[in-house]
């Protein structure tokens, strides 16, 4: 599967943490993805989530193609145990795209254990990477 995703102007960044269970499981299936990233479908808010080892975007279903979400910048090294939480930074493309997240907190952990529970990671996909806008 080849998707083409596109950005608009980052519009807010900040910071957050992800939880650890969440981190450690989105790792493991990413591990197993033999294409180096993952797509999960977060069918309850009809967004498509697409996981490489340097950031999670989430893409609304209407939207198609456009990245309303990025989750970059995670840094696993600051933790103290495997338990504790990641540190990212939240990019937000979208105006009203800080209150989805309260609910992709949510919905991404669901949706990759039910990835999990499915147990195929197979399938070719490639995901092309573009340069990000410079920041003023």
């Amino acid at each position: 599967m080849e998707i083409s995703c596109y950005r608009n102007t980052e519009l807010a960044r900040e910071p957050r943490f992800l939880p650890a269970a969440t981190y450690n499981l989105a790792h493991t299936l990413l591990a197993r993805s033999p294409s180096g990233c993952l797509f999960v479908p977060i069918r309850a808010m009809q967004y498509l989530a697409i996981l490489d080892a340097e950031e999670f975007v989430f893409l609304d279903g209407e939207r198609k193609c456009w990245i309303d979400i990025a989750w970059q910048e995670f840094r696993p090294q600051t933790r103290a145990s495997l338990d504790d939480p990641v540190p990212y930074q939240a990019v937000y493309y979208q105006p009203d795209a800080a209150q989805l997240m309260e609910r992709l907190q949510v919905e991404l952990p669901r949706a990759l254990n039910d990835l999990a529970a499915k147990g195929r990671f197979d399938g070719a996909a490639r995901v092309i990477k573009f340069p990000a806008p410079e920041r003023k």
